[in-house]
């Protein structure tokens, strides 16, 4: 058990940097498109715990990894959360369009950054033999964590970025993009405890996860 609650404890670390890191993107991209917004609330900063949500980010993905382990159960909750979301107020109206879709964007970009970080740790890296396998297991981890981040955010359902993304580019309506936010939280709770979606996430994931593996060994 004591080496299931070091995993754990691992995972929940990459958990906090790599959510800490998605809201980053958003609010570094924002800042970067002119919105002060971001930075007067202190949110362009690489320090995880300033994006982090006690709920999302901490309590539910706790439960998540340690409950199946403290309780011995055969079976395991799929991991999911969230960080605290950036606010944008997307002041240039000319430009407001490309600017939500670029800040959108840049959550997700910023979690396949640290796909690409792993990967080349893990490539290049010259480890002790007596800590090999627990920093590759913690680069692998972080490896297809992020990927699953990153296909997980583009669900075109709110609050995910996929739905503003879909919004954005006329997939969706202001008024039909607000009815399936009202039940967005709820349909994605239905998802995620349903067989055949966790399938297809598993998929996506390995597909997102499978170059940066590749280019871990081209490295090695």
């Amino acid at each position: 058990m004591d080496a299931q609650i070091r995993d754990g404890l691992l995972l929940m670390i990459l958990l906090i940097i790599s959510i800490g890191l998605h809201e980053f993107g958003h609010a570094w991209m924002a800042d970067l498109r002119g919105d002060p917004l971001p930075r007067l609330q202190g949110r362009v900063t690489l320090n995880p715990f300033a994006h982090t949500d006690p709920i999302g980010t901490i309590a539910i993905p706790a439960i998540a990894i340690f409950l199946p382990i403290l309780l011995s159960l055969k079976w395991s909750i799929m991991l999911i959360g969230w960080g605290k979301p950036v606010q944008i107020s997307l002041p240039n109206p000319k430009t407001r369009r490309m600017d939500d879709i670029y800040i959108t964007l840049a959550g997700p970009a910023m979690n396949l950054v640290l796909c690409l970080v792993f990967a080349v740790i893990g490539g290049l890296g010259n480890f002790d033999p007596k800590t090999q396998v627990v920093i590759t297991d913690f680069l692998g981890k972080g490896i297809v964590l992020n990927a699953g981040l990153v296909v997980f955010n583009l669900i075109p359902i709110p609050p995910l970025d996929g739905s503003r993304l879909a919004l954005r580019l006329g997939l969706y309506s202001e008024e039909l993009f607000m009815t399936v936010a009202r039940w967005g939280f709820i349909i994605l709770l239905m998802l995620v405890n349903f067989a055949p979606f966790q399938l297809a996430m598993g998929y996506a994931r390995a597909l997102v996860a499978t170059p940066w593996f590749a280019l871990w060994d081209l490295l090695s």
